[in-house]
């Protein structure tokens, strides 16, 4: 078969699922710019400093290497077969039913809980405006008009979504030239001592606070990065998709190079790494620390934008990653339903309503429901991208064996990179063990996968039951 046959074959079999091409070219890259930038950068950097010192750049550049190579297997898989929900499609593809139905409904899940937390931290941001407002009246707000707008139309999401990713970007974008302004002694911004790139290493050295600390710091780093995979989810929907994923893709070092490992060394230059503590963004910190006025007031504004993004992107992936599982008969079939406006409406009211439950149960006890919620999220993200290399691998063996076409976009250095980034996502699960809230993320993770392996042992009794019944 040739590229172009196959070309057609592919774009042909995502346009069967019935979506709107409605995210253009720029707006899927703004949304792998911005995809992954979130409050875990914005605000819980500030602890990961704390934690690490300056070897947390380290941190983050070795966790983006991994990364990367997560995302070049997920563009392989993309370029041979665009289709959206493509991580449970080819989890099923290639690993069989009983993957494809737990990481569907794994990767489900890690949305929903994310943005579960993050319309309630959303509330906590407006309270420093308006702290009268009740955190649960805001956060119930902020998922009706996400909800309403990722009902209108995929293209009313998509120019939500690239505007917020927009903020997010220029704040980054901006503190980094005004912290390179404060280290250029010509500029004159900025108090007259301390600034300096000498911090990286004058105070307690590069490893300050040792090499264990290093990196355990490696899980708060990774789920900084929860949400880059997400450009895979836009397949269905993105115009032309072959080229417009591979730019986004290609562009992931560029991203994590800049807003990750760049905005780090400015931030621990200007301040030394002691200045920072967890509960306080390092952007507030160093905006005050330079003395630009209305700099806390600014960054809560970015980090009320940065919740708000996540969970549009949370509302946009969960509908489709339920139409794809109910296509496949991985979920009631009701859950297919597309509106007049080709939008998965089944799939994003259910998502709705469980992210509601959300809200409630951070109410009742916000204290331990902010962990016990996100700890889905932190160790199911990780067995998510582990399954895309995995994926990658056994789409490697059938091309090999000329059951497949090969892709023309391949991961560098497959399958000794691919191995090595599995090998990375195994260390992080392990690091879990060291800390608390490692602990119970493992323990509610190993309690979410036992109650899927049941959930499908059910459903596929249920579904034998029914075919053989006809």
């Amino acid at each position: 078969m040739s590229a172009d046959n196959r070309s057609d074959v592919t774009t042909a079999a995502a346009e069967d699922e019935g979506y709107q091409r409605g995210l253009t070219s720029r707006t899927v890259q703004m949304i792998a710019i911005g995809g992954a930038i979130g409050t875990g950068l914005f605000y819980g950097a500030g602890g990961a400093i704390e934690k690490a010192g300056p070897a947390l750049i380290l941190a983050y550049a070795l966790a983006g290497l991994a990364i990367f190579i997560v995302m070049r297997a997920l563009g392989e898989l993309l370029i041979y077969r665009p289709i959206s929900g493509g991580i449970s499609e080819y989890a099923d593809e290639f690993l069989g039913r009983f993957a494809g139905f737990t990481q569907g409904w794994t990767y489900w899940a890690v949305w929903t809980t994310t943005c579960m937390a993050e319309i309630t931290v959303a509330g906590k941001y407006v309270n420093y405006w308006w702290p009268s407002i009740p955190v649960w009246v805001t956060a119930l707000v902020a998922l009706l008009v996400l909800f309403s707008a990722n009902l209108i139309s995929v293209g009313l999401f998509g120019r939500a979504e690239f505007w917020f990713s927009a903020i997010k970007v220029t704040a980054i974008l901006g503190m980094i030239i005004v912290g390179i302004g404060v280290l250029l002694p010509i500029a004159g911004l900025g108090p007259e001592s301390g600034p300096s790139v000498t911090n990286l290493w004058n105070d307690g050295g590069f490893f300050a606070t040792g090499l264990s600390n290093a990196l355990l710091s490696l899980q708060i780093v990774m789920f900084a990065y929860v949400g880059v995979e997400l450009v895979g989810v836009t397949a269905g929907e993105a115009q032309n998709p072959r080229v417009t994923l591979r730019k986004a893709i290609n562009s992931v070092p560029f991203r994590i190079g800049i807003f990750y490992v760049g905005s780090l060394i400015v931030i621990l230059s200007v301040r030394s790494w002691r200045d920072f503590q967890e509960g306080q963004s390092p952007f507030v910190s160093v905006f005050q620390y330079i003395g630009i006025p209305g700099a806390a007031g600014l960054v809560n504004f970015i980090l009320l934008t940065a919740a708000l993004s996540s969970c549009n992107s949370g509302i946009y992936s969960t509908g489709r990653m339920l139409r794809s599982l109910a296509q496949r008969g991985d979920a009631p079939r009701r859950l297919d339903m597309l509106s007049g406006r080709q939008v998965p409406v089944a799939g994003i009211v259910l998502s709705a309503v469980v992210m509601v439950i959300g809200v409630v149960v951070n109410v009742i006890d916000p204290d331990h429901a902010f962990t016990y919620i996100t700890s889905v999220s932190t160790v199911g993200i990780v067995v998510v991208w582990a399954t895309i290399l995995v994926c990658q691998l056994a789409y490697r063996r059938k091309v090999s064996r000329g059951e497949l076409p090969a892709s023309d976009y391949r991961v560098p250095g497959a399958p000794v990179t691919t191995w090595l980034a599995l090998a990375f996502l195994a260390l992080v699960l392990v690091l879990l063990f060291f800390s608390t809230d490692g602990r119970v993320a493992l323990v509610v993770g190993a309690i979410w996968f036992t109650g899927v392996g049941i959930g499908y042992l059910v459903w596929a009794r249920t579904r034998a039951g029914s075919d053989s019944g006809r």
